[in-house]
C-alpha cells in the first residue's frame, strides 16, 4: 500500500499536500482500490467556499457512487480537468496526475486534525 510520508490524510481517505495557503487533495492507493475503476469525478464547487467535512463532489466507480469531502475548510480554487476526460488517473496516479481539486485554505488550524502517514496506516490496518 502506497502512503506517502509528506502527505496528511484524512479519516475519509483523502490525501492532502499544503503548499503555502494552498492545500492539493485528492483520495488515497487504500480508497481507489477500494472503489476499483474509477468511472467518472464530479466536482461543481470550483470558487466556492466550502467547510471542513461538507460535501464537494462525488467520485463514480463501476460498481459504486462516494461522496467527497472537504478535508480543510476553505474556496475550491482548481479542479484537475484532466480528469473529465480520464478519470481513470485517480487508479493510475492517485498522488500525482489523479489529483482532484486545489483548496485556497481559511483556517489553518485544521491542519492539526489530519492525520499523518503513520497514523493513517494505523486506520486503515485495523
Amino acid at each position: 500500500m502506497n502512503i506517502p510520508q509528506e502527505l496528511k490524510y484524512t479519516k475519509d481517505h483523502e490525501w492532502v499536500k499544503i503548499e503555502a495557503n494552498v492545500a492539493t487533495v485528492g483520495i488515497t492507493d487504500f480508497a481507489q482500490k477500494e472503489l476499483g475503476d474509477i468511472v467518472y469525478v464530479e466536482i461543481e464547487t470550483v470558487d466556492e467556499t466550502i467547510a471542513v467535512e461538507e460535501e464537494f463532489g462525488s467520485i463514480e466507480a463501476v460498481k459504486t457512487v462516494s461522496d467527497l469531502f472537504m478535508p480543510l475548510s476553505g474556496k475550491i480554487i482548481e479542479f484537475n480537468t484532466a480528469l473529465e476526460d480520464d478519470p481513470e488517473l485517480v487508479n493510475k496516479d492517485p498522488y500525482g496526475e489523479g489529483w482532484m481539486i486545489k483548496i485556497e485554505l481559511s483556517d489553518e488550524s485544521e491542519l492539526a486534525n489530519l492525520m499523518d502517514a503513520k497514523t493513517y496506516a494505523e486506520t486503515i490496518d485495523a
